[in-house]
């Protein structure tokens, strides 16, 4: 897959100044991007979040997923750390666009989990892809990185795409009344590295 840079600019945020930089590439025609601060290129252990577009919590603070609390803190912890690469794709609701998510939230809402809801529309339980992701950081430039995930396919998948990850971070937040189904469902059937107790709260 060819990933190519289009331009860049600089984009002060409540978490610092970072480089937000516009990508194309020979797969689909969505404008994935990238937040850079600090110097990359070159530098081992960058702190790498690959985040998935997720309209509902980004935008809105949807109490639903845990989507929006984990693209602030990964944006907090780059700016703690005062250098990093947060790629953010366009991928909305794993990989099924927003008119099947917002179609899976009704499903949801009936009794099934998330996995549950995709599989019931004729979807997988994941369908994202990370070949973008990685032409973005093999673009960057990173000899190696340390990776912001609770995802174990995605941890994989950037690793066969050739991507030398030198460690893997959690990015957990709070567990909420909302969300606490969703995340078991992550933990429980996706496999994801979280800790949610039967309560709903992480243990």
């Amino acid at each position: 897959m060819l990933v190519e840079r289009l331009t860049c600019a600089r984009v002060p945020t409540l978490h610092g100044e970072f480089e937000l930089c516009l990508y194309a590439n020979s797969g689909d025609d969505k404008d994935h991007m990238a937040l850079v601060m600090g110097e990359v290129s070159g530098r081992e252990n960058v702190l790498v979040r690959i985040h998935s577009e997720c309209f509902t919590g980004d935008v809105l603070g949807s109490l639903r997923c845990d989507c929006g609390s984990q693209l602030s803190a990964a944006m907090q912890m780059i700016e703690d750390e005062g250098r990093g690469v947060l790629i953010y794709l366009r991928q909305e609701g794993r990989g099924i666009g927003l008119l099947d998510k917002l179609r899976a939230y009704n499903l949801q809402d009936q009794g099934y989990d998330t996995v549950e809801a995709n599989l019931l529309l004729g979807h997988q339980a994941d369908e994202r892809d990370y070949g973008v992701a990685a032409g973005i950081l093999n673009d960057l430039g990173p000899k190696s990185v340390r990776l912001l995930t609770n995802n174990p396919l995605k941890l994989q998948s950037l690793q066969e795409l050739g991507i030398s990850v030198r460690d893997r971070l959690p990015i957990e937040t709070e567990v909420t009344v909302e969300n606490a189904n969703y995340l078991r469902a992550k933990a429980i059937r996706l496999n994801h590295f979280l800790e949610v107790g039967r309560d709903g709260r992480s243990v």
